[in-house]
C-alpha cells in the first residue's frame, strides 16, 4: 500500500503546531516568578487593623476643642515620588541645629498637636516640627479618624518623614515623639533617620517587632504605657522589651495606672496626674538629648 505524503506546506504547518505545542508545556510547567511590593511597615499596618474594633472606636469619642494658643506656622516640604508634604513648626529663640519631630495621633495635625509644638519648644529650648502624616486631612470622629488611619500609605509617610527632615538641613539632628498612631510612627521616624536621631519617645504606640530592624536604632527609646491599656498592652509591651534586648538597644518603660490616649486634654481618657507626670519624665530625658 502506498503512503501518501504531507505536502511541504501541511509538513511545516505540523512542525510548528509541534513546537508551540513544547514550548506551551515547558512555559506552564515553570513556575511563574511574581514581582514582591515593597515590604510595609507591619507594626503601623497592625495599629491601624484596630479601627476594625468596636471597643477601639468606643474607646475614642471625638475629642473636645482646644483653644488654639499655638504660634508657629504651617510649613512645606519637597517629598520624593509625590506632592509637597506639610508640617507645623516652631522655632526656638536660641541659634539650635537641634529638632523635635512630633507625630500625631489618629485624628491628624490638630490644633491639640499644635499646642503641643509651641510647649515642646518653650521647654526644651530647641526647634519642633509636627510632622502632618494625613496631607492635611482630620477627622472630627472616631469613625472618620478609623478611616484615615487605615488609608494611610505607609511608604508615602516614610517619604514624608525624609523630606522633612532634608528640609530641615544637614547639620540638623532630631528627637521623635508621637502618641496613639504617632507612637508607632515615633520609632519608625527614628528608625529611617539612623545616627541623626538623637532620642525616641513613644506614647502607648506600636513597636517595631523586627530585631533586626531595631538593631538600626541609633538612640535609646522610652516608652509611655498605659497599663489599663487593652491594645497596646502588657503583653506587646513585654514582647517589645524582649525585641529590644535582643538588639541590643536600651529601652526604659514607664508605667502609669491609666487608660489609652490618657495624655490628651483634649480627649474623654485624659489621666492628668499620670499626664503631668509622664509629661515630667519626657522632658527629663529629651532635655539630656
Amino acid at each position: 500500500m502506498k503512503k501518501r505524503l504531507l505536502s511541504p506546506a501541511l509538513a511545516s504547518f505540523a512542525v510548528l503546531a509541534l513546537l508551540s505545542a513544547g514550548l506551551l508545556f515547558l512555559f506552564a510547567a515553570r513556575p511563574v516568578k511574581t514581582v514582591s511590593a515593597m515590604p510595609m511597615c507591619h507594626s503601623v499596618d497592625e495599629f491601624a487593623a484596630f479601627a476594625n474594633d468596636p471597643k477601639f472606636l468606643d474607646a475614642h469619642p471625638a475629642p473636645l476643642p482646644v483653644e488654639a494658643v499655638h504660634q508657629g506656622k504651617m510649613i512645606e516640604f519637597p517629598v520624593t515620588g509625590g506632592a509637597n508634604g506639610r508640617g507645623f513648626l516652631m522655632t526656638s529663640h536660641g541659634n539650635t541645629n537641634k529638632y523635635l519631630l512630633l507625630f500625631h495621633e489618629w485624628w491628624g495635625l490638630n490644633d491639640y498637636v499644635k499646642n503641643e509644638t509651641a510647649m515642646w519648644c518653650h521647654e526644651l529650648g530647641i526647634n519642633v516640627l509636627a510632622i502632618d502624616l494625613y496631607d492635611g486631612q482630620l477627622a472630627a470622629t472616631p469613625e472618620e479618624a478609623g478611616k484615615l488611619m487605615q488609608a494611610n500609605d505607609p511608604v508615602r509617610s516614610a517619604a514624608i518623614i525624609e523630606g522633612a527632615a532634608k528640609h530641615l538641613g544637614e547639620k540638623a539632628d532630631f528627637r521623635t515623639m508621637g502618641w496613639c498612631f504617632g507612637g508607632g510612627w515615633s520609632l519608625q521616624a527614628a528608625l529611617l533617620l539612623k545616627d541623626k536621631t538623637k532620642a525616641c519617645v513613644m506614647y502607648y504606640g506600636m513597636p517595631e517587632k523586627d530585631v533586626e530592624k531595631l538593631k538600626g536604632l541609633a538612640s535609646d527609646a522610652i516608652f509611655i504605657h498605659a497599663s489599663q491599656d487593652q491594645w497596646i498592652n502588657d503583653q506587646v509591651v513585654s514582647e517589645f522589651e524582649t525585641n529590644m534586648r535582643a538588639a541590643g538597644k536600651n529601652l526604659s518603660i514607664y508605667r502609669y495606672d491609666a487608660n489609652h490616649a490618657f495624655a490628651n486634654p483634649s480627649g474623654a481618657r485624659y489621666n492628668e496626674p499620670s499626664a503631668k507626670a509622664s509629661r515630667a519624665v519626657v522632658k527629663a530625658y529629651l532635655s539630656g538629648k
